[in-house]
């Protein structure tokens, strides 16, 4: 397997009211990778154009070392997708649309097919019509996983499912790359989940990557930090500060680390209150906020 399972590279689409781009995006092998990002910033924009839909103005897109247009073929033969567009009510049961699918792919485990079914509390005659909108994300996810797919991207897969559902298709998902030689990828807004499951984040706003790495690496890197100040142009376009609040001399800022640290706030003119961990989702909501 390719050392990184995922590349995009200088990726560009324009529409008449987004702009998407330019935008580099890499998913290692084997991890689980958490793509982040307010409503509108560009997320499944991203995840379409890496299976065709719609065509790229630039850039260059890899799955598992495939080029996406190229290697179509080779692509969707490694490549499991999982969205709540899919619709298999047409198929009728469960089981139908299970001898459809298996039909594509000569590595289908129906052990382990008949596994995911009993975790989802699911049978092969269930009719899909009848089926909640969880139940049918979580039959979407069967038919996924149990061909085994190198690489596994899924789009919003959490959506109409309980807390105790999320825990089962999180398990099922880490036991998928447990090997090391399967990758998934997740677009989400379920930020609390992804900062217990995930290993790699990624976070677009407006079309461009905010930030992209480890999230021990992220939550090392931004602080929520209270500080003492009267001189606000000293704070102002900042690289690096975040403002969050502030009443009079008294601010709280999310500050990176990487560009800003505690001693150049106190060469001017901050004094420092207080300077704690955050959780990924205050780093989401302070870089998400306009």
């Amino acid at each position: 397997m390719p050392r990184h399972a995922v590349e995009i590279r200088g990726l560009r689409k324009h529409y008449p009211a987004f702009e998407l781009g330019p935008l580099d995006l890499t998913v290692p092998a084997g991890a689980i990778y958490g793509l982040v990002g307010p409503n509108g910033s560009g997320k499944t924009t991203t995840i379409d154009l890496m299976f065709g839909i719609g065509q790229k103005d630039a850039g260059q897109i890899t799955m598992l070392g495939l080029d996406h247009r190229r290697d179509e073929l080779g692509v969707k033969q490694r490549v499991g997708y999982v969205s709540p567009e899919l619709d298999f009510r047409p198929w009728g049961r469960v089981g139908s649309a299970i001898e459809f699918v298996r039909g594509f792919y000569p590595g289908w485990d129906e052990e382990y097919s008949r596994y995911l079914l009993e975790q989802f509390r699911m049978g092969r005659e269930d009719k899909i019509s009848v089926l909640s909108f969880g139940s049918r994300i979580k039959l979407a996810l069967v038919l996924a996983l149990s061909w085994r797919p190198q690489l596994l991207v899924l789009d919003e897969p959490t959506v109409g499912l309980d807390a105790i559902a999320k825990q089962q298709v999180f398990r099922e998902l880490l036991a998928a790359v447990r090997d090391g030689e399967r990758t998934v990828l997740i677009s989400s807004h379920g930020i609390s989940d992804l900062e217990r499951f995930a290993d790699h984040v990624g976070m677009i706003k407006n079309g461009r990557l905010v930030f992209e790495g480890s999230v021990a690496g992220l939550l090392d890197r931004y602080r929520m930090v209270d500080f003492m100040s009267d001189r606000p142009l000293a704070f102002k376009d900042q690289p690096g500060i975040v403002i969050q609040e502030r009443d009079d001399t008294r601010w709280r800022a999310l500050v990176d680390r990487e560009q800003v640290s505690l001693a150049w706030l106190q060469a001017h003119g901050a004094q420092p209150i207080a300077d704690v961990q955050v959780s990924l989702e205050e780093v989401f909501v302070a870089l998400g906020r306009e």
